[in-house]
């Protein structure tokens, strides 16, 4: 299994775009004397999100509001109980995304997470964690995962761009070593591309964007899954209850 950086906090702007299989060619060639692909190149990331049992925190999220946090355990491919896995807590307050992890061997972050079991180590990202895991109680809710290509500015590394296609999920096995497998969220080869950046957006990428009439749009991957499949389930359990 790969190994990914492991920085722990991360603060930037995010912008999302979802791209047609056209777009998506279009755009390569032009961001190409810009951007270089990272060490890793193509890769899977999986994903388990956790939340409570009525979904309050995705169902929050989606409300826009000016605050909002999620919590999520992450590999890089399909994880043994040793591997190293990132344990996040994503919080973003109006524009601005605030990202704060910590790498634990599998074992451990499961046996935290399902046990109460805590990691000798200590760190304020942590005790952060500690906090949010007494307040909400939450279980995990999805396996989520993707492809990913992420790049970098040639001219200023801080600037990221991912490229993220074959989203895919499942509500059962919801173990990052039971295998990367789920149900398509987009159509096929569209792919969708997140711009990172710690303030504006560079003028040429703007330009490019502008001429190519690429726009921001609001997806959320969890969301768009909640919104699309678990509000519907969820719907035709309570109304079978009331009768």
């Amino acid at each position: 299994m790969k190994q990914a950086q492991s920085g722990a906090v991360f603060q930037r702007i995010e912008k999302k775009y979802l791209l047609s299989p056209e777009k998506y060619l279009m755009l390569g060639k032009s961001l190409a004397p810009y951007i270089c692909m990272d060490d890793y190149g193509r890769h899977s990331i999986l994903n388990i999100y956790y939340d409570t049992d009525t979904y309050d925190l995705i169902r929050h999220s989606i409300e826009k509001p000016p605050y909002k946090e999620k919590l999520r355990l992450r590999s890089y491919g399909i994880p043994k109980a040793g591997d190293t896995v990132y344990l996040e807590l994503k919080k973003k307050w109006r524009k601005t995304v605030y990202k704060r992890r910590v790498a634990l061997p599998l074992c451990q972050a499961e046996a935290y997470l399902a046990q109460g079991r805590r990691p000798e180590a200590d760190s304020q990202i942590l005790r952060e964690i500690d906090y949010f895991l007494d307040f909400y109680r939450p279980e995990p809710r999805l396996f989520l995962a993707y492809d990913r290509i992420a790049c970098f500015g040639v001219q200023d590394p801080s600037l990221r761009v991912t490229f993220d296609a074959n989203i895919r999920s499942r509500r059962e096995s919801l173990d990052l070593s039971a295998g990367d497998w789920g149900s398509p969220l987009l159509s096929k080869n569209e792919v969708l591309m997140e711009i990172k950046i710690p303030g504006a957006m560079p003028l040429w990428l703007s330009a490019i964007l502008s001429d190519l009439e690429i726009y921001p749009t609001s997806f959320s991957k969890y969301g768009n899954i909640y919104k699309q499949d678990i509000i519907q389930e969820r719907s035709q359990t309570l109304c079978s209850q009331a009768f």
